[in-house]
Formats: C-alpha cells, sequence, structure tokens
C-alpha cells in the first residue's frame, strides 16, 4: 500500500505541478499550432519511416498524389519514383545520409499514369527516426519554362535559318544583331556588321525614305517600304522592309527581302515589252491578236501586207473570215488549239482580192493579256518550189532506179549513200548490204587497186573513167566504170556498166573479121595453089613410074608433104567457103566411138589410153557426123601430141537438158588461163608445127552447129575440151534467108 506524503510533503510538491501542468498546456498548444501548420501548409508534406513508407501525410499531400490519407499511409514513397534512374536515387540517399538534408527535383508517376514535376526539401531523423519531406508541384512552371526555351530556340532557329533578312536595331539604326541571310546579301561578315548601322548602307537617294521609316516605326510601332543599300563593292541591293518596334529589350525588329532580281526582273520585263512593241511592228511575219470569238483586236504592219488588208480594216474583221469554216481540216485544227492552247500547222486563207495564200501558223492561247497570239508565214511560193523539188526528185529517183547503167553515188570518204537496181544486179548483192560501204570493197581485193587508181585519179582532176578486170565466182567480169567528183557538194557520183559480153562480142568480131580475111585469103591460096599442086602430083606419079632403085623413098617423102599441102588447103577451103552439108539426127556416142576407132592406132604408138563413158539412153543429135568427126579428130589429136610420154584421155558424154555434153581430158601440161582466150583464133598454137587452123575449123563447125566448145584447163595437170552440142537445131533466120 503506497505511502501517504505528509502536508509539508504535500505543499512542496503543488510548484512543480503547477509548472508541469503549465509546460503541459504549452506544449499542446504548440502542438496544436503545429498540427494547423502541418495540414493547412500549401506545400505537401510527408512523414517518412526508415522504410521509406508514408506515416503521415497533409492535405496538400494528398492532393499532390491524388490519394485519401488513408491509402496514402503506409504506402511506400518509391513506387511513385519509377521514372527516376536507379543513379540518381541513389546518388540522392547518399546525399542524405552525408548531410542530414538535401533539396533536388523528382518526377512523380501517379497510379493512373500522371507525371508531376515536383520540387523537394527533405531532412533525416525530424523526429526521432522519421523523415521530414516538403515537397512542391512545380508541372506547370516547368512547361512555362520549357516553352519558353523551346520559342527562343525556335525564334533563334527562324532568325538563323530565314531566308530573308532579319536585324535587331536600335532608335538610333546601329545593328544590334544580323541573321546570316543579312550578313550574305551585304556581303559582310556579323562581326563587323555589329560595328555599324542601317545609315552606313542606305543609298544617297533613300536617305529620306530610311529617316521616314524609322520615325514611323518609332511612332505606330511598325512600318514598310523599299531601300536600296550599297555593299562595299559597290554594287546595290534593293530590299522590302517591314519594321516593328519593342521586339526585344526595348530594340526594333526589321524584315528584309531581297527583292533585286526581281526589280531588275521588272525593268527587263519593261524593256521586253518595249522591244516586243519593237518586233511586233517591225517583224516581217504576220502577227494577229485576237479573242474568243475570233475578232482580230490588233495587227502589224506585215499582218496589213498578208492579208491584203489596211490596219484599220483588219483590226474589225473575224479571222474565221478568211478560211473555210465548215472544212473539217479547219473544224479539227481550231478544236485541238482550244483542248491543247497552242498548235502549229498551215491553212489556205482566202484573201478579200480572191487571192488564195497557203499560210503556216502558230497558235498560243491567252499569250497577251487573255488574248491569242498567231504568227504567219506566207509559204505559198515555197511550196510552190516543194513541189516542184518533189516532181524533180520523182524523175531523178524515176531515171535513177530504171536506168540501163548501174548509177553509185559515194560521199566525201568514199563510202557508198545510195545505188540503183542495176548496181545491185552487176555485183549480185542487195542495196542495204552495200549501203556504208567503201566503193572500193565493190570488186575482189586483187581489183582494187586498179579501181583506187580511178578515184584517186578523180580525186584530183574531178573525174575519171576506166575499166576494172576481175574473176568472179571463176568467171571473169569486165566492169566499166565512169567517176564524177561532186556532182552535189560533197556527193560524187560513179557510172557502172557490165562490158564482159560485148568485150567477148567485140572479141569474137575481131575472129570473125579475121576468119573472113583468111576466108578470102584462103580462097585464093587455094585457088593458086591447087593448079600448080595437080601438075606436080601428075609429073611425081609419071617419075615414079619410070624411075627405079632408090629413088622410090624420096617419092614417097614428096606425095606425103604433098598430101599434107593438100590437107592445108583443104581446110583453108572450109574456112573459105561454107560446106554444102545435110544435118539429120545421128547417134552422138557412134560418131565418137568411130573416131576414137580411127584414132586409136596413132593413140597406142604414143602410148596413149583412151577411156570412153557415155551416158546410156542418150537422145540422137541433129547434126553432121563427118564434120564432128573431123573436130573430135582435131582435140583428140592434140591430146594426144601433148602427152608424149603417154597417159589417160577421158570422153564423156552426158545429157545437160536440152543439150548433150561432149567432154574431152587429157593428162598433158596444160594451158595458162591467159592462152585459153586466145584458142580458135586463126594461127594461134602452142604446138611447134601447128599451123592453128585445126582448132579454128573446130570453132567454125560446133558454131555452125549452135553449140559452144569451152575449156578448162590447169597447167601441170591437164585440158578439158567441153563441147556443148543441142538435142534439137534451131532454125536461124538467116537459114531461112538462104
Amino acid at each position: 500500500m503506497a505511502q501517504s506524503l505528509s502536508p509539508r510533503e504535500e505543499q512542496n510538491a503543488s510548484p512543480d505541478v503547477r509548472s508541469l501542468e503549465e509546460e503541459n498546456r504549452r506544449l499542446k498548444e504548440r502542438l496544436n499550432s503545429y498540427s494547423i501548420i502541418f495540414e493547412r501548409s500549401l506545400d505537401a508534406i510527408v512523414i517518412l519511416n526508415k522504410n521509406g513508407e508514408f506515416v503521415d501525410v497533409n492535405e496538400a499531400a494528398c492532393k499532390l498524389f491524388e490519394m485519401d490519407k488513408f491509402s496514402l499511409i503506409g504506402h511506400s514513397f518509391s513506387s511513385f519514383l519509377e521514372l527516376v534512374p536507379p543513379d540518381i536515387l541513389l546518388f540522392q540517399r547518399s546525399m542524405l545520409q552525408k548531410f542530414g538534408s538535401f533539396s533536388d527535383e523528382l518526377l512523380i508517376k501517379l497510379p493512373d499514369g500522371k507525371v508531376k514535376h515536383v520540387e523537394f526539401s527533405m531532412k533525416k531523423d525530424v523526429f526521432d527516426e522519421f523523415d521530414l519531406v516538403m515537397m512542391r508541384d512545380i508541372s506547370a512552371h516547368k512547361a512555362l519554362e520549357r516553352e519558353r526555351i523551346i520559342h527562343e530556340f525556335l525564334f533563334r532557329d527562324v532568325f538563323n535559318r530565314a531566308v530573308d533578312g532579319i536585324v535587331i536595331f536600335d532608335e538610333f539604326g546601329r545593328f544590334i544583331d544580323v541573321n546570316p541571310a543579312f550578313s550574305m546579301s551585304l556581303n559582310l561578315e556579323k562581326g563587323k556588321l555589329l560595328n555599324l548601322s542601317f545609315q552606313q548602307f542606305v543609298a544617297r537617294e533613300c536617305a529620306n525614305e530610311f529617316a521616314r521609316l524609322l520615325a514611323e516605326v518609332k511612332e505606330k510601332g511598325t512600318a514598310k517600304g523599299e531601300l536600296s543599300l550599297v555593299r562595299p563593292d559597290g554594287t546595290v541591293k534593293m530590299f522590302e522592309l517591314t519594321a516593328t518596334s519593342n521586339v526585344y529589350s526595348g530594340f526594333y525588329m526589321a524584315i528584309m527581302r531581297d527583292v533585286t532580281e526581281r526589280k531588275n526582273m521588272e525593268i527587263k520585263l519593261q524593256k521586253s515589252e518595249e522591244r516586243f512593241r519593237a518586233i511586233f511592228e517591225q517583224a516581217h511575219e504576220a502577227i494577229l491578236i485576237w479573242d474568243d470569238f475570233g475578232y482580230i483586236l490588233n495587227a502589224n504592219p506585215a499582218a496589213s501586207r498578208t492579208f491584203e488588208l489596211p490596219l484599220n480594216l483588219l483590226v474589225r474583221r473575224n479571222l474565221f473570215d478568211f478560211v473555210d469554216y465548215g472544212d473539217e481540216k479547219v473544224k479539227r485544227i481550231f478544236s485541238e488549239f482550244r483542248r491543247k492552247g497552242e498548235i502549229r500547222d498551215e491553212l489556205t486563207f482566202h484573201m478579200p482580192n480572191g487571192e488564195d495564200k497557203q499560210l503556216e501558223f502558230t497558235m498560243k492561247k491567252g499569250a497577251i493579256d487573255g488574248y491569242h497570239l498567231t504568227i504567219f508565214r506566207n509559204v505559198s511560193e515555197r511550196r510552190k518550189i516543194e513541189r516542184e523539188l518533189r516532181e524533180s526528185e520523182q524523175k531523178f529517183r524515176s531515171i535513177f532506179d530504171h536506168a540501163m547503167d548501174g548509177i553509185l553515188l559515194w560521199d566525201a570518204k568514199h563510202r557508198i549513200i545510195d545505188a540503183n537496181p542495176v548496181v545491185c544486179g552487176i555485183f549480185s548483192v542487195e542495196k542495204e548490204a552495200l549501203l556504208g560501204r567503201m566503193v572500193v570493197e565493190l570488186v575482189p581485193e586483187r581489183a582494187r587497186r586498179q579501181l583506187n587508181k580511178l578515184l584517186q585519179q578523180c580525186q584530183r582532176t574531178g573525174e575519171a573513167s576506166g575499166e576494172v578486170e576481175f574473176f568472179d565466182e571463176g568467171k571473169g567480169r569486165i566492169i566499166e566504170f565512169s567517176l564524177k567528183k561532186e556532182v552535189i557538194p560533197g556527193v560524187g557520183m560513179m557510172m557502172l556498166r557490165d562490158v564482159t559480153e560485148r568485150k567477148e562480142m567485140e572479141l569474137q568480131l575481131r575472129k570473125s573479121d579475121t576468119l573472113n580475111v583468111v576466108g578470102e585469103l584462103a580462097a585464093g591460096i587455094a585457088h593458086e595453089i591447087r593448079n600448080p599442086m595437080t601438075a606436080l602430083k601428075g609429073f611425081i606419079q609419071l617419075l615414079q613410074g619410070s624411075i627405079d632403085g632408090d629413088y622410090s623413098m624420096y617419092f614417097n617423102v614428096i606425095m606425103s608433104e604433098l598430101k599434107r599441102i593438100e590437107s592445108i588447103i583443104t581446110e583453108f577451103l572450109v574456112l573459105a567457103k561454107p560446106q554444102a552439108v545435110q544435118y539429120k539426127q545421128n547417134d552422138i556416142c557412134k560418131i565418137m566411138q568411130d573416131t576414137i576407132d580411127l584414132i586409136s592406132a596413132q593413140a597406142m604408138m604414143h602410148n596413149v589410153q583412151i577411156i570412153a563413158d557415155f551416158e546410156r539412153g542418150l537422145p540422137p543429135v541433129y547434126c553432121e557426123p563427118n564434120q564432128l568427126k573431123q573436130v573430135f579428130i582435131n582435140i583428140l589429136k592434140n591430146a594426144i601430141e601433148v602427152m608424149p610420154k603417154g597417159g589417160d584421155i577421158t570422153v564423156r558424154i552426158t545429157r545437160a537438158g536440152c543439150y548433150v555434153r561432149i567432154s574431152i581430158t587429157d593428162q598433158g601440161c596444160g594451158i595458162p588461163k591467159d592462152k585459153i582466150k586466145k584458142l580458135g583464133e586463126p594461127f594461134y598454137t602452142t604446138k611447134e608445127r601447128g599451123t592453128g587452123l585445126g582448132l579454128m575449123v573446130s570453132y567454125k563447125i560446133i558454131e555452125e552447129h549452135q553449140g559452144k566448145i569451152e575449156v578448162e584447163s590447169e597447167v601441170g595437170v591437164g585440158t578439158t575440151f567441153h563441147i556443148t552440142l543441142p538435142i534439137e537445131r534451131m532454125e536461124r533466120e538467116d537459114d531461112d534467108d538462104d
């Protein structure tokens, strides 16, 4: 049981109790005062435990976190800090531990995803082991600050990037700041410009205008105008200026647009209009300006001459009055003009004096102040000349294409630019294959030297002519060339003619003339020799009968030589006078076999074998057998004589269409190509004792049979005579006449 106090002790204790009660009352008042401050503070106040959980919060904190007090108590503060990087949080905690208090800014993220920017001040262990945090929402302030920074950045960006010049200047016109565009316009660096003023660049004639603009911007706050500024190099730049006051710390801003090029263009345009007027008035072509309805609003003097009307009457007329507006071509042209806005064409225009003119024109829709512009050119005379030129060209082309001779055109480099069909026929090539080739490529390589000489001569003298011989597919060709340099500028002409057949005919004519002369000579010689020959033969025979002994050998030699002379005379008479022969159908193989049998003995003496190869079933040939035997004997004898060491002679008879072909091939020494042409000429022979009459007579006989002899030979290999005879003999006109 507690011991009770004595009265004295109670008296001594009374002052202490009263003191404690007073202290307690004051503490309650202070606590109440703190509670009022805590609850009514505009800043959020949060008390956190060591785990970072909310222990107590005021009303401002509830508003900041947008949660009621009950929900916040026990909530972890770190759950609102997920947007803060971990290293930042770590830094802030270390600062708090080190200094006991710390102030900074944070981003908090509310449960609904809203983000707030807060400024906070934190103190450690304010209440025993509890921390105090005071926070203020500065989101709006940060947004304003961010917007100000953006605006400032944008202004600076626009200022630096602007195409127009921007100048910040003071009330005296001194430059405070300039952008790069203005620096570039004046061709001066920014650092140098900032020490200068407008007045140092304004052109003299614009000084008053600048003073007016400066006064106006001070008075009204804005001003517009034009200024010419003189650059350090003396060139003038023209600007459109818009000035505004108090844009920055009481300074003025001017936006300066460089209009130098535009002004110069306007000046040029004005001059261009003046030139257009001069051209319009002085142009040689007719120019009309007309409206949508076709009425002529303006015309130049040339139009007056073209349309055969005075200017004052022409501008009252309608353009459609001069054309057949119902014509389909006219309708099409004007329809296309309305659709496309421009057109170039030509039409026949009917003049008031009854004359028709072919006018070429160019129309432009809305070219001058919305009205249409048309420029005319009288092409009537040109069209007439073109028509005549076309007709002339057609005539030339017709002559060119149908000429009997080949015509070839070549350029300055001797390249073929055109050729007529005859040229293509001569060289057996298509026209397209000739174009672009060199002229010398027309002939084989061996003959190009001859053609080159003609081209060089033409180059020197302006013209040249000559013949070029060459072999084409084994056949000899002779082409006659005639060259003319520059028949028109840059174009040369070459005339070509294949004279191979003509040359052969001339050769045949020469042979024929020789044969005629030989025939006439043979007739005379035969007549003069035959009479004494008859007497000689008679007396020799009488002497031979009366003289015996060793002299008989001499008589035999004399008689043999007389017979040779008589055979030569007989051959002469064949040339001199056609023999009366009877042509009938005969077996050509039998005639040849009889000839081989006749001459086989002579062949055997020379160690020569004759091989016969006759096609079976050959039809009979219309011929004179004795004459053909003479031909065969002549050729076979020649073949035997050219093979002194012996060999084979091959005789083949075959059918070739309507002809029979006899080929006689030896293994002799052969005949050079240049001598083959001379075979058959009188007195031409390759044998030492030959007269050349045998082959000449043979050629004549075969010609009388309407056939031909062709010779193929290779030196060192042998020679082949091809005799071609028609199966049916054709009656000639001269035979009918006889």
